[in-house]
């Protein structure tokens, strides 16, 4: 199985790109590709602003179409790859935890996506994402229709109960994400 790592948010409450943010004196992507380059073949970066990411030597991938959002990063990457599935997780998870990782990949038996279960919530960018859903992904860009959780009711993933997520992860850090300057600051301040 491969991996991608979304990086293309436009970053608008964030000063410079939260991906490049450090945590325990390492950038937050650089940790996630070190845990990565541990479980998957190939580690992608989904991204439109490949410069900032040529320092980590992996295959870059922009999107294949205008609409902005995580959508259209995972549909560029599903056309662009031609794998049959993807591992998928936004680029601003400080915290990951490689139980959660392997419960995910344990559940993934060819269904359209597995997603856990956190706080009563699918998590929609820390799953797989088969390649079964390209289409279902383009006709929803197309429409404008960018909200994950649209297509999430649509395709009916497979969900990780929240008492397996919580037995690898009891505090859920692998959910905590960075959007704005004010959480990364408490986040520092905090660990």
């Amino acid at each position: 199985m491969d991996a991608l790592i979304l990086a293309g948010g436009e970053n608008s409450r964030f000063l410079s790109h939260k991906a490049l943010a450090e945590v325990r004196g390492k950038r937050i992507i650089e940790t996630t590709v070190e845990l990565f380059q541990k479980y998957f073949n190939k580690v992608y970066i989904s991204t439109n602003t490949p410069e900032i990411f040529f320092y980590l030597g992996l295959p870059m991938i922009g999107d294949l179409m205008q609409q902005k959002g995580p959508m259209t990063g995972m549909y560029s990457a599903l056309v662009s790859t031609g794998a049959t599935e993807l591992f998928i997780a936004a680029c601003d998870m400080p915290f990951i935890q490689a139980g959660v990782l392997e419960l995910i990949m344990k559940n993934f038996q060819g269904q359209h996506a597995v997603l856990p279960i956190f706080e009563g919530r699918p998590q929609p960018l820390f799953g797989v994402y088969s390649n079964s859903l390209q289409e279902a992904m383009k006709e929803h860009i197309m429409r404008n229709r960018k909200a994950m959780w649209d297509l999430l009711q649509e395709i009916q993933p497979a969900l990780i109960p929240e008492d397996e997520v919580r037995a690898a992860d009891p505090e859920g850090k692998t959910f905590i994400n960075i959007n704005t300057l004010e959480e990364y600051r408490n986040l520092v301040v905090h660990i």
